[in-house]
């Protein structure tokens, strides 16, 4: 299917990355945004080192600890973006994408992939953990 960026989509891109956008706008929304833009521009493999770095530089400016960065949440969430990207007709930005299928935005999605003493491990916030209760459906 052929994904599209949105002017508005690039212009929330470049202002995160630059930013100009404030901790309480960066929701969960805005970071499948991110995640949808980035997968747009490339595969998982390219997409998820742009959004770690763009993450920890979120956060650094914002002075939040380093470790409110989660690696296996942020993978886990490009992979399933991912996946839905692959299932859904094409789409002209990310509000088109969502728009058709919706159940990104529940947030708490990964627990049934993840148990939660796992999901919220010290190990998976450092490093990427693969799902223990079901996998997350590859991306086509």
């Amino acid at each position: 299917m052929t994904m599209m960026r949105s002017a508005d989509d690039l212009t929330f891109r470049n202002r995160f990355e630059a930013g100009q956008v404030a901790p309480d706008d960066f929701n969960h929304r805005a970071h499948l945004r991110l995640a949808y833009v980035y997968l747009c521009e490339g595969a998982v493999d390219t997409a998820m080192p742009r959004m770690r770095t763009a993450l920890h530089s979120f956060l650094k400016r914002n002075n939040v600890p380093a470790d409110k960065y989660h690696e296996t949440l942020t993978r886990s969430w490009l992979l399933a973006v991912q996946y839905f990207m692959d299932k859904a007709a094409a789409a002209r930005s990310f509000n088109s994408f969502i728009a058709q299928d919706d159940r990104l935005l529940d947030t708490g999605i990964m627990l049934s992939h993840y148990r939660k003493d796992t999901l919220f491990s010290d190990a998976a916030r450092a490093g990427f953990v693969a799902p223990d209760l079901q996998p997350i459906p590859p991306a086509a």
